[in-house]
């Protein structure tokens, strides 16, 4: 594993296990299958309706609680009261502190809800906290009107949307970055399929959601790459016994399209898609 140091001193690993639209058995199954493979981070959120299940994976798996590093997101309908969503996550997950606290998105009232992520961070509730689906204008507004800066802004990346612009800022403000849906998600047959992926894939004797994985750790990213098959979980987190030359990063750099898959937080129809997160 590799990871990447926060600006709180925190150290992250590189490569986690997503479960959004995971849930019950399925969801347990899953996560306990990842942690015995080898991951050590595990990401759900209070919107994903998934905690209970991700701690009992947790439970399943053997692994000692101290050694993973949990991630959990208050969603935007509960920014009003985000210290009792904290408390009802913390209780779901079967824990009394989580490795990294998200606030879901920068809709609603997110000024008091981070300030309740504040309060969460000094009590020992999380040893770090961040944003999820902040803009650059979002995260530099948060940052000067609140006393700690985030240490994380997970957003969707991916080989089609590499955030390059995004990353500039957070870079400059110490901010890391988590990609979620690293290998698209749903609309994603394009990505594996370009060439330039294909021959790299061939060249390392990897697949092509290796390659792509690693193009984004190479470049400082920690990805949640989630599946429930048993292979790909394996496959997702083997991704470390090679590393791409400048210029083949440069190729991948090239196939950005500068365009989420999943949604545009301007689309009007944006916040009634999050809603079902």
């Amino acid at each position: 594993m590799e990871y990447q140091t926060l600006n709180n001193g925190v150290r992250m690993p590189l490569v986690g296990f997503g479960t959004f639209m995971l849930g019950g058995e399925t969801c347990a199954a899953a996560v306990a299958q990842a942690i015995r493979a080898g991951y050590r981070m595990v990401d759900t959120a209070e919107a994903y309706g998934n905690e209970a299940a991700v701690g009992e994976g947790i439970r399943q798996s053997g692994v000692d609680r101290k050694e993973l590093f949990l991630v959990t997101k208050v969603n935007f309908t509960s920014y009003e009261d985000a210290g009792q969503a904290v408390a009802c996550s913390l209780a779901a997950l079967g824990t009394d502190y989580v490795d990294l606290l998200l606030l879901h998105w920068p809709f609603a009232n997110r000024y008091a809800a981070w300030r309740e992520l504040e309060k969460a961070y000094a009590q020992g509730k999380a040893r770090a906290i961040g944003v999820s689906n902040f803009e650059p204008d979002q995260l530099l507004d948060l940052i000067a009107y609140n006393g700690v800066a985030p240490a994380v802004n997970q957003v969707e990346t991916n080989l089609y949307c590499q955030r390059v612009d995004d990353r500039a800022w957070m870079d400059k403000k110490g901010v890391a970055h988590m990609a979620y849906a690293p290998l698209g998600q749903g609309n994603r047959a394009q990505m594996f399929d370009e060439p330039a992926v294909r021959a790299l894939a061939e060249k390392y004797e990897k697949t092509p959601a290796q390659v792509m994985l690693r193009y984004l750790t190479q470049k400082g990213a920690t990805v949640i790459p989630r599946s429930v098959q048993p292979a790909h979980i394996q496959e997702n987190l083997d991704i470390f016994d090679f590393s791409l030359t400048h210029a083949e990063l440069a190729t991948l750099a090239d196939l950005d399209k500068h365009e989420p898959l999943i949604g545009k937080p301007e689309d009007p129809e944006f916040v009634e898609f999050s809603l079902t997160w």
